[in-house]
């Protein structure tokens, strides 16, 4: 199961009842933060949530309403007596931003390794361990006034295992969870099982989109194709607004909803409000009308996504 926490939903300015751009995916004890606003820190602690699970910190861009919550986070950490190390993935532009951060983070007594990303897919159990075999972050150019990148992260699930299939090829059964996992299995009479052997159709998986700063374009709705949960860019309200929204590289919560349509996902949460939007909820039509099952996405909004019984 993959947990998705909303922890930020704010642009430009933070306001007393919302945090600016964040959003936590967790997943087996283990976590990605994408974006880190201003007011992370609090917002996880009222949602509950634990950031000494982040295996990474997933940046869309480098303004300001993005980032400038890192530097106290990464300090916090070293504080709580974190040692392992700390992945700082980002769009170009993170070799010159990167020694800022860490300049005002201070001394910190884990590494941190900053990764600069095109659009390669990241295999996420080099990272760690913990993740899922498969599970995979892939970046995807956006459009905004500056380089930037979204994220898809994908927990895929291996079909089911047939215990009648192990016997007959004689698989020992401490074997069999490996087989489960991805592994091939080396045998006494020097065959080698694949899981491919002893495993059906592969099933439906899990799939968790963030948008980051973007106006509407062809690879944010590829990447969002069947998303189980789609974030994105809310920033204007109203459908009039968007010669606005091109102008700056944002999108209406219109335009949001068109692309959540096209891209068949299954849910879709409206984030990274203008600070002229008080009351998200009394816009919230203008993205139904295009999209019914759209919702208004708010600070600590949780959801935990499960996988299903259907194949691919």
């Amino acid at each position: 199961m993959l947990t998705i926490t909303l922890l930020g939903t704010a642009a430009t300015m933070p306001l007393p009842d919302r945090a600016l751009t964040a959003a936590l995916a967790e997943c087996g004890g283990h976590a990605l933060l994408f974006d880190c606003g201003e007011g992370t820190q609090a917002a996880a602690r009222r949602a509950g949530v634990n950031l000494m699970k982040l295996d990474a910190i997933c940046l869309t861009h480098y303004h300001g309403d993005h980032i400038f919550g890192l530097p106290g986070l990464l300090q916090t950490l070293g504080c709580q007596g974190r040692e392992r190390p700390l992945t700082l993935y980002g769009p170009e532009g993170l070799g010159e931003i990167w020694p800022a951060l860490r300049t005002l983070a201070g001394p910190l007594p884990y590494p941190v390794r900053a990764v600069q990303l095109d659009t390669d897919p990241i295999d996420l159990t080099t990272l760690s361990s913990g993740w899922p075999a498969g599970a995979q972050l892939t970046p995807f150019r956006t459009r905004h006034r500056v380089p930037s990148r979204g994220y898809r992260l994908d927990l895929p699930r291996a079909g089911r295992f047939d215990p009648a299939k192990a016997r007959a090829l004689n698989v020992p059964v401490p074997a069999w969870k490996l087989l489960q996992r991805g592994q091939s299995i080396p045998l006494e009479n020097g065959a080698v099982v694949a899981p491919a052997d002893v495993l059906g159709p592969a099933r439906r998986g899990l799939r968790f989109v963030f948008s980051g700063d973007t106006a509407p374009c062809p690879a944010l709705e590829q990447a969002a194709q069947n998303a189980d949960l789609f974030l994105c860019d809310a920033t204007y309200p109203d459908n009039e607004q968007e010669a606005q929204a091109k102008q700056w590289g944002h999108s209406t919560f219109a335009q949001g909803a068109a692309i959540a349509k096209k891209a068949d996902v299954r849910r879709f949460w409206l984030m990274h409000y203008s600070p002229m939007i008080l009351e998200p909820e009394a816009a919230l039509p203008n993205a139904q009308a295009v999209f019914p099952a759209a919702e208004c996405g708010f600070d600590g909004k949780q959801i935990i996504l499960q996988y299903d019984e259907e194949t691919t």
